[in-house]
């Protein structure tokens, strides 16, 4: 018998190679968070012209992203809003809010502060095994992250990271599967600060 091919990586895959291009994701991402992308139309250009755009577009070649937006609504990763003043508003569609949150998972990063508040942080799961690709896939991320596995589902770091967590455990949606919390003791703490290189 013949194994069922894995359509659902092999698409993600696919992705990936899609948005190699760093200005790409960068531009899928502003999108997700919010900042507002307008367009006016344009009778000489046969379409639309991009409006005046905040700073944070500033980092992408104007030229660029025209194309590149006109790419997503073909690939129906954006859609176009038509307000009442006529000038059109770029959103991202449901399929380009999953495009944009799986490249904002593979980029997360937990910033290390300049002094270390004595405090450490616990990440506890116990995922069925009927999630079993969610569980390998969150433990993976722990471990990228700079997490340290002190027993089988139970991880620890140093630094803060109640948001980053609060996202990944939306993303993969186990949310009633992770505990996380902090303290101010554990047992060998030495061997930690020492794994951390924390004074």
């Amino acid at each position: 018998m013949t194994k069922p091919k894995n359509t659902n990586n092999k698409n993600k895959a696919k992705r990936k190679k899609k948005f190699r291009s760093p200005a790409r994701r960068k531009i899928l991402l502003l999108l997700q968070a919010g900042f507002a992308m307008g367009l006016t139309p344009s009778p000489k250009a046969h379409g639309y012209i991009l409006k005046e755009l905040g700073k944070e577009w500033e980092i992408v070649n104007r030229d660029y992203l025209k194309r590149c937006v006109r790419e997503f609504n073909n690939e129906k990763l954006v859609e176009y809003q038509e307000k009442s003043d006529g000038t059109i508003k770029v959103i991202l569609t449901k399929k380009g809010n999953e495009y944009a949150l799986e490249h904002k998972i593979d980029e997360i990063e937990i910033k290390k502060p300049k002094v270390w508040d004595r405090k450490w942080r616990i990440v506890i799961f116990d995922i069925p095994e009927k999630r079993r690709i969610a569980r390998d896939a969150l433990r993976n991320k722990l471990q990228k992250l700079g997490f340290k596995e002190l027993q089988k589902s139970v991880f620890v770091f140093p630094y803060p990271c109640e948001e980053e967590m609060e996202f990944i455990v939306e993303f993969f949606k186990i949310r009633w599967y992770v505990r996380y919390a902090e303290i101010s003791k554990v047992t060998n703490e030495e061997e930690l600060k020492l794994h951390f290189e924390l004074n």
